[in-house]
């Protein structure tokens, strides 16, 4: 979804964005301090001098960083540099197109004395790519830029292309050493100022930049003068989108302006300059970083969003670690912050008009760092609910003040020697019934055994396979799958997956678009790997009875036990496809072994090939006649009653609202019933930085099931709705414990009630959701329905659980926009949104299911 923000008049939809005003005047006013970082685009602003490499003694980074020693080591081969490249861009046109770049063959030296930056910028902009400023998204310019070992020279900022994945060899860490006189913002600027705007419109629409990736890289800014205000990585950005595996080198002595990650969401209309009283600002929607480690810098990263997920992130002798510019929501996990001033700082707004909405932090350690978290929140802050702040399991060592409030008040005291935080809350609290204010302690609920790891919640990073050779993969390509959208991959793909998973190798997906009129089945012990999103997409008349609905890719069979491991893909359907189930996962696997899911991806509608496109699926706000050849999926996901053990990372199931090739990104209506539904009896799921959008019915339903993980989650609520209600075009599968509207919305109920749920939870137990945006913004594709006099009134209610069936339901901060109803239990609503107020949302500190 794209959002956008305009200060002074009231909300409205232009095409695509919606317009909020709150959220503008709030990201507008903490951008300023940030607009030397903006306007770095002539070089350095302090003293000609440079620092020098590296204050950390090597001897100390081979102990404390192996991402740093494996930059330094002699290169390794890496599977991926050395396999036979024949991807292909299915709908391009361009039958020589090439989706594989690798920077030396464009020219690029990573000798680390060549300015390289000319080199690199060639390889990502080769073939009429979609480029920041001249092209808003396309599907059909995808690109994997691969960097082998080296050090690369950078002298002005490398922009990223939309669709586009920058990837370095893992086994040996590429460095981009900017030069001492290096401009622009970012080292890597993920979403380009258009030129001549004064740092006023990005080139891509916060909220609409999905599908891309940058990992294994080290960004050295050490040779550019400390007190230049100089930026790693500018990344404003949405869902789909990760950063893993990345060293931040930044000058650490004091005076230091250097910052690592600078996302500050942007502008989505032109403005004289950061002073300017009219100014819009696209918020973002994020997606997840993981495995990332910063030394030095003013500010180890500044991070501002609508919501993120971030795990596994380590600080070194930063001034401050973590910046919050501003958010609605936010999921820290294992994080490590060593060495720094402060922590994390949410201060940002100050108390009169905080910025930041909400915190979650868990399963986190602070070191030698003098204030753990600094907040502008007091008993009379606004607004209301703004500076929400959960901790659960975080340990200090020698951190004199954990939580620090305006004017140095001491709202949680520290230690000089080592302590644990079981749980701190500062907050609106649901027990289940409030809200009642808190700031004060509290006793966490016993986590299940089976979601632990020495007693933190279970993760794993995406496996990259650096050590495994390429004989160890079996490129479905070579194995005579076509992947150009229109021969039909089935049998081919079924026997390359089936003979690789029998002899051990690792099913590599090359790019491309594989259809299949056929159920795909992948077998327990598979491992597969995609390039640049490889698509399997579903075609034709076995997967469109809407009364038969059909699994498009199956994971195991009911009763298969083992482990699956799957990254880097997409399911998608072409065209009418009312009976298609794009995933069903059946395998079950054990905790101590769980399966897993990585950057893996739905996307029903919206791009090339698909046929569920604008010509086909326009909008029709005044009928409503439902165009069957528009119902494009029956479910996204479904984990069924045998599934167990599965974690998901960064996962997008997604019914497009939009026509991603339209350059006006005009809206669709495409149909699909049901977003991810869980109803595995052994439960032991893991949903960390997943989100589901605009289906039909809900986006997640969980029914009989137990002990699952689930932070930051997000959601949305079809558009058009309730244009046809929820109860149309899907009639109800009592065997799904599909949801009736009827009966949810008995006669006389306001239009506003029969719309998606946004999460929906039946019989169920032990489930820990640290973090939730649940979103409605649209009523009939209006925005009138979000305006401040309104009272959030686009629909009645959007989070339900029941009350015979489900017990201990522990909700962290969530966060709804646009829903009369925070929390409802079968048909009483428990949480409203105007007793929760926060800078654009509602937010809901702790939410218990059966109070304390």
């Amino acid at each position: 979804m794209r959002l956008a923000a305009f200060l002074l008049i009231l909300p409205f939809a232009l095409g695509e964005k919606l317009v909020i005003p709150q959220v503008q005047a709030a990201i507008a006013a903490q951008n300023k301090q940030f607009k030397a970082y903006s306007a770095y685009t002539a070089g350095p602003t302090g003293a000609a001098k440079s620092i020098a490499a590296s204050p950390t003694p090597q001897a100390l980074m081979r102990l404390i960083d192996p991402q740093a020693l494996a930059a330094a080591t002699p290169s390794t081969p890496y599977w991926y540099e050395t396999i036979k490249h024949q991807g292909i861009a299915a709908f391009n046109g361009n039958s020589a197109y090439k989706v594989y770049r690798n920077v030396k063959e464009y020219g690029a030296m990573g000798d680390g004395v060549t300015d390289d930056t000319a080199a690199i910028q060639r390889a990502i902009s080769d073939g009429n790519r979609c480029a920041p400023g001249s092209c808003q998204s396309s599907t059909t310019t995808p690109a994997v830029v691969y960097f082998p070992a080296g050090t690369y020279m950078i002298s002005s900022s490398i922009l990223d292309y939309y669709y586009t994945q920058l990837i370095g060899n893992p086994n040996s860490l590429p460095v981009l050493k900017a030069t001492p006189g290096f401009s622009g913002l970012g080292v890597i600027d993920g979403n380009r100022y258009v030129p001549g705007n004064a740092a006023g419109v990005l080139s891509f629409g916060a909220t609409n930049v999905f599908w891309r990736q940058i990992r294994n890289f080290v960004i050295d800014m050490t040779a550019i003068p400390y007190n230049s205000a100089a930026t790693g990585i500018h990344w404003p950005t949405a869902q789909s989108t990760s950063l893993q595996n990345i060293v931040f080198k930044m000058a650490s002595v004091q005076g230091t302006q250097h910052q690592g990650i600078y996302i500050e969401a942007g502008k989505a209309m032109t403005h004289k300059d950061m002073d300017d009283a009219l100014l819009t600002s696209h918020t973002g929607s994020g997606g997840i970083m993981n495995d990332l480690t910063f030394y030095g810098g003013l500010n180890g990263a500044v991070f501002g969003n609508q919501q993120f997920t971030m795990r596994n992130l380590k600080f070194f002798d930063a001034v401050t670690a973590i910046s919050q510019l501003w958010d609605w929501g936010w999921t820290y996990k294992s994080i490590s912050i060593n060495n720094c001033t402060t922590g994390l700082d949410m201060t940002s707004g100050g108390s009169s008009n905080q910025a930041v909405g909400s915190v979650t932090y868990i399963d986190s350690s602070f070191t030698n760092t003098k204030v753990a978290f600094k907040t502008a929140r007091t008993t009379t802050s606004k607004p209301n609910t703004a500076g929400t702040l959960s901790l659960e399991n975080v340990v200090l060592n020698n951190v004199p003040t954990a939580v620090q409030g305006p004017s140095g008040a001491i709202y949680l005291a520290g230690t000089t020697g080592s302590v644990t935080i079981p749980a701190w809350k500062t907050g609106n609290f649901y027990n289940p019934t409030g809200p009642t204010t808190r700031q004060a302690g509290w006793a966490p609920p016993v986590r299940p055994a089976s979601l632990l790891v020495n007693g933190k919640y279970y993760e794993k990073s995406k496996p990259q396979y650096e050590t495994r050779p390429t004989t160890d993969f079996a490129s479905v390509r070579s194995g005579g799958a076509k992947g150009d959208g229109i021969a039909d991959d089935t049998v081919v793909l079924q026997n390359v997956i089936n003979t690789a998973t029998a002899t051990g190798k690792i099913v590599f997906v090359d790019a491309g678009t594989y259809k299949v009129t056929k159920t795909i089945l992948i077998p327990k012990g598979a491992k597969i790997v995609g390039e640049g999103y490889s698509v399997i997409m579903s075609s034709g008349s076995f997967f469109s009875n809407i009364n038969s609905p059909q699994v498009v890719v199956q994971v195991g069979n009911a009763g298969d036990t083992g482990v699956v491991e799957w990254s880097d893909m997409m399911v998608a359907t072409q065209g009418a496809q009312a009976g298609a189930i794009l995933i069903r996962w059946n395998l079950a696997s054990t905790p101590g072994s769980p399966s897993g899911m990585w950057d893996v991806h739905t996307r029903i509608g919206g791009f090339a090939g698909s046929n569920l496109g604008l010509s086909q699926c326009p909008t029709t706000p005044s009928s409503t006649a439902v165009n069957r050849n528009c119902i494009g999926a029956y479910m996204s996901m479904h984990i069924s009653k045998s599934a167990a053990a599965l974690y998901m990372e960064n996962v997008w199931l997604w019914t497009a609202d939009h026509d991603i090739e339209d350059p006006n990104l005009t809206q669709i209506t495409v149909y699909a019933g049901r977003g991810l539904y869980i109803e595995s009896t052994a439960g032991t799921f893991w949903l960390v930085g997943t989100s589901v959008e605009h289906h039909v019915l809900y986006q997640y339903q969980l029914a009989n099931t137990k002990n699952i993980f689930m932070g930051q989650i997000q959601t949305e609520t079809p558009y058009f709705q309730p244009n046809p209600k929820a109860s149309t075009p899907f009639p109800v599968n009592t065997a799904l414990n599909d949801p009736n509207f009827n009966t949810y919305c008995p006669s006389g109920s306001p239009a506003t009630c029969s719309m998606a749920f946004g999460l929906r939870i039946l019989a169920s137990s032990n489930i820990y959701i640290l973090g939730a945006g649940l979103y409605s913004f649209f009523n009939n594709y209006n925005t009138a329905c979000n305006a401040p006099s309104a009272g959030a009134n686009c629909q009645t209610a959007i989070f339900t659980y029941d009350n015979a069936g489900t017990k201990q339901v522990f909700v962290h901060n969530l966060n709804t926009v646009g829903s009369v109803s925070m929390v409802q239990r079968d048909l009483t609503s428990l949480a409203r949104a105007s007793d929760n107020v926060n800078n654009f949302p509602s937010t809901v500190n702790l939410f218990r299911s059966q109070g304390s």
